[in-house]
Order: structure tokens, then sequence, then C-alpha cells
């Protein structure tokens, strides 16, 4: 194997564009691995980690843009930097024609565009603090897309945006609908009177998408970041996104969306809701029931429950709404397809809360569900590249992100995990979430397409069935024909669970023996 390396002094791209142009790289004919990466320690440690570090990177500046290519030959690697070239000739290109002006520094963009009122932050997290600063300062709202800043610098920031009346999204916020707008990855809903603070992303998008299709829609759909509902944060973002929805008009209904938070701050989320005018659903993934009714909260166990009680808080006749119940006879039909040593899920997924839930689904009737993602440390898995019993995994979480594109936008480790997991007898089902909408991959299931059918191709071969299940968020607004992702997915043989709730449930009941 050949390592070429190209450093462009003193070259900035944003986080969002590199994760782009790194998983289109990695696409070129004869590479084996490429990273488009700014020169920052944190990168740098990655790139050691991935055994592609040379003596060029390591004097590199973190103001300093570097391009690594790995292939066969001296050959391929060449041709490869061609094709990177060409990528981000395409990139300038595609800015032609448009009447865009580009700003040097927030200040600027913020004095030129008097009317605006938030700015999205994707640099480097060394820097992101900084420039946040220099965002409220300028009287914006923040959404941070960057991840890795300290938690006192979170601290810090969302303390400033709560004196100047303002909104500290993040850091590591990557979901929010604001005024009608999708801001990175979201999906395209229809506007409506229902308005959610979510502290997950994926999770957010879920129930944004099951309330599109029960015919209602959002007003705002405010993130917080994954940290917020800790201790040390105080679920700051969430009681003041709460408020907001409290004093916006057009929000009817609110929708809390989260892990389960830090005891202390879920206290001071119920007392507000307590004090809340508007009815409020709580979906906390695990969360308790009794203290959210207690708090005159409306508990919802799961995704689309959650959903389904905020349309019809909001003013849709539950009767009328088609709820998509599971399908029993395919339970039994697959159940008795599958042999008495096929007894395991693997849940193989891109987002973080879709994988929380599906795992809670399974915890209801197994004790030996694990995850690189259990809080309970005898259940997290010991080595991430073995699976133990029932087995999901967050595909998104930094262990398998570090030097590489989120599988929302490279789906290629989680396609290498599920042919391996394909071939273990004890796999009953196989589950994974399909993601569409802004900022994701334009075709997921078309990614997977070929594994999947190679996959249950062999296992027949061997005389066994291996049940695939696949869920696909998002809307039939969003522009990669959700559609034509499900025909693709049913072609290959995989069954379509409407929902991710459903999709864990069916996963679960597929499994489960002697009932």
């Amino acid at each position: 194997m050949t390592v070429q390396v190209l450093v462009k002094p003193n070259t900035y791209i944003d986080s969002v564009s590199l994760m782009s142009l790194t998983t289109k790289a990695n696409q070129i004919e004869g590479v084996d691995q490429a990273i488009i990466a700014m020169a920052t320690e944190m990168n740098k440690e990655v790139i050691r980690n991935v055994d592609l570090m040379t003596q060029e990177v390591e004097n590199a500046k973190s103001s300093d843009l570097v391009i690594i290519v790995k292939a066969a030959s001296d050959e391929l690697c060449e041709s490869a930097f061609i094709g990177i070239n060409e990528l981000f000739t395409k990139k300038k290109d595609s800015s032609k024609g448009k009447s865009e002006v580009k700003y040097s520094t927030i200040s600027s963009a913020a004095n030129a565009i008097p009317e605006a009122n938030l700015a999205v932050i994707a640099v480097n997290g060394a820097y992101a603090p900084r420039e946040a600063r220099k965002a409220l300062e300028n009287d914006l709202h923040v959404m941070m897309f960057s991840d890795n800043v300290s938690i006192e610098d979170e601290i810090e920031l969302k303390k400033l945006a709560l004196e100047k009346g303002l909104l500290m999204m993040g850091p590591d916020c990557g979901t929010a609908i604001i005024g009608n707008v999708a801001l990175c990855f979201a999906n395209a809903v229809r506007k409506g009177n229902i308005g959610i603070v979510g502290a997950s992303g994926t999770g957010s998008q879920e129930v944004t998408v099951r309330i599109h299709e029960f015919g209602g829609g959002i007003t705002q759909l405010i993130g917080t970041g994954g940290r917020d509902l800790s201790e040390e944060v105080g679920g700051m973002m969430m009681l003041a996104g709460i408020k907001a929805l409290e004093e916006d008009d057009a929000t009817k209904v609110i929708v809390l969306v989260s892990k389960p938070p830090a005891p202390s701050v879920e206290e001071k989320v119920l007392a507000q809701i307590k004090q809340c005018k508007k009815p409020v659903v709580v979906w906390f993934v695990g969360g308790d029931e009794d203290k959210v009714i207690k708090a005159g909260g409306h508990f919802a166990k799961m995704s689309k429950e959650a959903a389904l009680k905020a349309v019809v808080l909001a003013g849709a006749d539950e009767t009328k709404l088609n709820k998509r119940a599971l399908n029993l006879p395919l339970i039994d039909e697959v159940r008795a397809k599958l042999k008495p040593e096929q007894k395991y899920i693997r849940g193989l997924f891109s987002g973080g809360t879709l994988c929380d839930e599906a795992m809670h689904i399974a915890m209801e009737k197994f004790d030996d569900v694990y995850s690189n993602i259990q809080r309970d440390p005898e259940y997290r898995l010991k080595d991430v590249k073995v699976s133990q019993a029932h087995t999901f995994i967050d595909f998104g979480d930094d262990q398998f992100t570090q030097g590489k594109p989120h599988p929302m936008i490279d789906p290629s480790t989680r396609i290498e995990r599920f042919i391996q997991e394909a071939k273990d007898p004890s796999v009953g089902v196989i589950v994974m979430d399909f993601v569409l909408g802004f900022g994701a991959h334009e075709d997921p299931v078309g990614a997977m397409l070929p594994a999947i059918i190679e996959a249950k191709q062999t296992a027949e071969e061997e005389g066994r069935h291996l049940e695939v299940i696949g869920y696909i968020l998002g809307t039939e607004l969003d522009s990669q024909n959700i559609e034509g992702q499900i025909n693709k997915l049913l072609a290959s043989g995989a069954t379509h669970a409407s929902s991710s709730q459903n999709a864990g449930l069916l996963a679960r009941e597929f499994v489960v023996k002697g009932e």
C-alpha cells in the first residue's frame, strides 16, 4: 500500500463540507482510504490511530488542510488526487450563478445582514466556542453543529445566551427546524402547531416525521445538544426552549425528546412542565411515567406514541388516524421460519436514539441486551467489533466516526458489520434504520442493497432464514424519494417497518421463543 499526502496551507473548510468531501473521496475507484481534514491536534490523533501519519501531516498547522490517500500504488494515489481535485472544483462551480456573498467573520456578516438572527457554527471544536461567543455578542441565536467542545465552554456559552435572551443550541446539535427552515440533519415536514425541544437529533427527526404522517406539523424544533440534560449543564437550553415555545402563539403543544436526564435536571424540567400553560408530551427514552404524570405532563413510552399524543392534543381526531398496527400474521410467519438457535437480534443503527429505542424495547423481554451505548456498564460491549447475544450498535458514536464521516453520510462501516453479522448462525434478525432528509446520503437503501441481497441468498443456501428489517426515516417531501427507497428495500426481500417504534417491536417479537 502507498500513502500520499497533500497539505494546503491556510485553507479552511467547514466540518460539514469536509465530511461530504471525505465520503466522495472514499468512493473514488482504487482508493483504500482517504481523509480530508483540518490539521488540528484532534484530527492528527485520529490520523495516527489509523496509521496514516506522515511527517508532512505532523508539521502541518491547525489552519492547514490535509488530504491523505491510501491506495495500492503510486499511480492509483495520483489518480485519486486528480479525482479529489475535481471534487473541489465541482464544489466551487456549484456556487456559480448564485447571488452568494461570503464573509470572513461573523461580525461582518451580522453587520451586512441586520435581519439575520441565527448563526450555524460548523468549525472544528477547538475554534467553535470562540465563534459562538462572537455570534452571541452580535445578538444571534446559535446552532453549534461542532462537537468536541469542552463542557466548561458549553456552560459558559449557554449562560451568556440566557443573559442575552438567546438560544445556544449545542454543541453537537445536529438537528433543528427554525422558522420552518430545516437546519443540518432534518427532514422536510409541514408547518403546524406542535413545537419540539430535543436533546436528540434522530429522536427529534423521528417525532417530526411521525407528526407529519399523522397530518400534523411543526412550529419549531429547538435542539439542545446531547449534554444539555447532564448534571453539569443543568438543562439550560431545554428549560429555555420550553419557555420559548410556551410564549410562541403558533405553538399549541410542546414535545420533549431526550434520553433520561440526570435526576436533578429531571426535577427542574418536570417543575417547569407543571407551571407550563400548554400541554407537554414527554418522551425520555426509558423514562419514568409516574413522575411525568405527577407533573401534569403526557408520558410517551416510545416515539410514535409521542407523536400520536401530540397531534391528538393539537386537535386531531384519533379515530381517523392510521396508527399502522403491528403485522401479527407476519410475526407468526417469521417465527416459524427461524430455527431454535436463531434467537438473537443485531441492531445496526446510524441514529443514536433510534438505536436506544429499539434496545429498550428488546430489554423489556430479554435480559442479555448489549450495546456500545448501554448506560449499565455490565451490558456495555467490551469490544465494539464483537457482538454479544442481542446487540444494538450506534454507528454514529465517536468510536466509529473518528476519521470518518457520520454513517448517515457514509454507510461503509455499517455495511461491513452487516456482512459480518449476517454470517452468524445464532442471528435471527438484523434491524437497521435508513435516514433521509437534508444532509443525509442520497440513496441510503441503495448503498446497502447488494449486501442485503447477498446475505439473504447465502443464508438460504445454508438452510436458514435471515430476517432483515429496515426502517426508513423520512417524508414524501424529502429529496431522496421515500417511496423509491421503500420499494428498493422490499425488492431485496427485507421487511419494511413503518416507524422506528414498529421496527423495534417487530425485531423483538420475531425472535421471542415459546409464545
